[in-house]
């Protein structure tokens, strides 16, 4: 998973954005985005936005009974409208702006524990015809109807209405704002040589409908706003970065919030000039509060993503109803946390979004369900089912995965540690999902020496197994932080925005891979 803190691994800072044009931002405002402008962010039941594509119950009823047409169990339709604007700042000028735009239509047929999937950009009934034929020959049997009629499922909630949509910003009101971080930045401190700060604001729209007759459309704004730092001291160079992001609008960026950009970003930058590399070996590792819980959704939370236990691929397979961590241990996933860049209002199949209590007092009690998994085990769907986009049919995924507060004090727990390290910042990592093996790089730290943090570490990888890591937690802070930053996960090649959390917390034991001579 990708933070988009240096503007790798993901392109357009992997928002998920399937481009079928590029044109410049100003242009791109007095075209397909204005669509955007005509309807107020929120989830509504029956076609509203999509309506001025064409889109009608006659054109949906049309596609489902082609869809439907050689037996399928189920099926449905997934209209998706994206317009993502960015723009990058170095050497203290904006030298790129652009825009990305997608319009299509996916089609899902599920047979069994199969899926057929065609998508098109062509919304015509002739084009999504054809995209529900290739979907339909999943399955060989007689056909079945279409609905006669569609219905919302549910309440529907609203969790990141805004007050201005970024389809009535103009280009001179979000320009100042990078001018404003580049300046700030470079008046931090006189060791900083050079600044890049990048800006999106995306607005969304997808409608779903499907074959037993329910119906939902939901507009889904986003925005990210990322600064990296070079800097240098007696010849030597540092780099580091700091981003955050949100479903929101333009009044996000408050000045409090830029000022703490700025302010992390270049303090998480010059400490690496007093920083060295860790000892290396097993040792107890103290986990910050907030961004840690990269380590928790990667090594752990996709092991809880039901797709992966239907096949047997987790180790968590068999472990429901089974103690896997100590009893103050509480791991939730939830779609629910207002203007997070992790909610959602319902999921890429229709199901209403809330909260999933995945470990309650130790104890394994759930998966990460889609329909298809849900069905499978016989439980109702979670609200994961998400894609990246119209080209791509739904799957488990996370959205917001975080450990509830335990027992203990942050003090407490860096006081309990003899020698060890206390890590503060992750970025990139790899993950074998089904062991839950992985390695993650830490790009600050601190030495943790008689219960007291002493010098700065850097460039550390720690390495062990997920599953086992969450045994080995065994004290748990009251200081739960989600991280507000760009987040986004990979997984079978899709991308979404997800957010992450965690209190401070302590693993007895994992391999650390720093210097071998001694500290």
């Amino acid at each position: 998973m990708s933070d988009n803190r240096g503007m790798t691994r993901r392109k357009a800072m992997g928002l998920g954005v399937a481009a079928v044009g590029s044109v410049a931002a100003y242009d791109i405002l007095a075209g397909p985005a204005r669509a955007l402008a005509i309807t107020g962010p929120g989830t509504t039941a029956g076609i509203g936005y999509f309506a001025r594509f064409g889109v009608t119950e006659k054109l949906i009823q049309g596609t489902l009974g082609e869809a439907l047409s050689s037996g399928g169990d189920f099926a449905d339709v997934f209209f998706q409208h994206q317009v993502a604007n960015t723009y990058l700042l170095e050497d203290g000028a904006v030298n790129r702006a652009f825009a990305d735009v997608s319009l299509g239509v996916g089609v899902r047929v599920v047979k069994g524990d199969q899926t057929g999937y065609g998508f098109t950009e062509d919304l015509t009934p002739e084009g999504l015809r054809l995209a529900s034929k290739t979907a339909a020959a999943i399955a060989t049997g007689p056909s079945r109807p279409a609905p006669v009629s569609f219905h919302a499922t549910g309440g529907l909630p609203a969790r990141y209405a805004v007050k201005t949509r970024w389809e009535d910003v103009r280009p001179e009101t979000k320009l100042p704002l990078l001018r404003s971080v580049n300046e700030k930045t470079m008046g931090a401190d006189p060791r900083v040589r050079k600044v890049r700060v990048y800006f999106v604001d995306e607005s969304g729209a997808m409608l779903l409908a499907d074959s037993n007759g329910q119906i939902v459309e939901d507009l889904q704004p986003m925005t990210i706003m990322g600064l990296t730092c070079i800097a240098e001291q007696d010849g030597k160079r540092e780099e580091n970065a700091y981003n955050v992001a949100a479903r929101d609008d333009i009044s996000y960026y408050s000045q409090e919030r830029i000022d703490r950009v700025v302010r992390e970003c270049v303090k998480n930058t010059m400490i690496l000039f007093e920083a060295t590399p860790a000892p290396a070996g097993e040792m107890p590792v103290v986990l910050a509060a907030g961004s840690s819980g990269i380590l928790l959704h990667e090594a752990i939370g996709h092991g809880m993503e039901a797709d992966f236990n239907r096949k047997n691929v987790s180790i968590y397979s068999d472990k429901i109803g089974k103690l896997i961590a100590k009893p103050f241990v509480n791991i939730v996933d939830e779609g629910t946390q207002e203007n997070a860049r992790g909610a959602i209002n319902v999921d890429d199949e229709g199901t209403v979004a809330g909260k999933t209590m995945l470990v309650q007092d130790g104890v394994l009690t759930t998966y990460l369900h889609d329909k298809i998994s849900a069905k499978h085990y016989g439980v109702s769907p979670t609200g994961n089912g998400r894609r990246e986009s119209y080209q791509y049919a739904p799957m488990p995924r996370m959205r917001s995965t975080y450990m509830l507060p335990g027992p203990h004090k942050k003090d407490e727990i860096i006081a309990s540690v003899k020698k060890g390290i206390y890590c503060t910042r992750f970025t990139n990592g790899q993950v074998q999902i089904g062991a839950g093996d992985f390695t993650f790089y830490v790009k600050n730290g601190f030495l943790i020496e008689d219960g007291k943090l002493t010098r700065p570490i850097k460039d550390v990888n720690i390495i062990g197994n997920g599953p086992k890591v969450l045994e080995l937690v065994d004290m748990v802070s009251d200081d739960l932080a989600i991280d507000e930053g760009g987040w986004t996960c990979g997984k079978n090649g899709q991308s979404v925005p997800v957010s992450q959390g965690l209190p401070t917390v302590r693993v007895a034991s994992i391999t650390v891979g720093g210097s071998t001579g001694k500290s």
